[in-house]
């Protein structure tokens, strides 16, 4: 299944702060530690040669990616228009059937995190919710089996 190329400004801004700090501060510092330790001699038993060399890879090969995918994604940002439905961008706060509540943001793949509720808008949970307003039920088929859940508020703007 191919990702969505959707991103908040949130994602967005986090990214190109990613990519900033690799280009500006990350790589100049471990170039400078390899050209130190390339300059204790041998470089074949040089640990801290080695190790440098390889992070910087790493940082160019985590900067290339972040270019190339910046340059595909487009940044969402909320339509008044959308108040009072599910789409990207929305804050859902969800009551499972039995009992409790949980918020989850939609947004994009570049972006997700589970554990700070944010889940991507390619899941199974937000392809359910997407179109759906305030006191819908809403069926998601997990590998665990079907959940129920009933929607208990929608915003697009962060809670206070």
């Amino acid at each position: 299944m191919k990702k969505a190329n959707l991103i908040t400004r949130e994602g967005w801004n986090t990214l190109e702060q990613e990519l900033k700090y690799l280009w500006k501060e990350e790589r100049p510092r471990v170039t400078l530690a390899v050209q130190e330790a390339a300059a204790l001699g041998d470089r074949s038993e040089n640990a801290e040669y080695i190790y440098g060399k390889k992070r910087l890879r790493e940082i160019d090969r985590r900067v290339r990616f972040l270019s190339k995918r910046m340059e595909q994604l487009r940044i969402v940002e909320p339509d008044p228009r959308q108040e009072g439905k599910v789409y990207f961008g929305a804050w859902v706060v969800l009551e499972a059937e039995e009992g409790g509540l949980s918020t989850y943001r939609l947004v994009g793949p570049d972006e997700f995190n589970v554990s700070e509720g944010k889940v991507s808008i390619d899941s199974p949970l937000a392809r359910a919710l997407l179109g759906k307003e305030v006191d819908d039920e809403v069926i998601v088929r997990t590998p665990e089996g079907e959940q129920v859940y009933y929607i208990n508020e929608i915003r697009y703007k962060a809670a206070e």
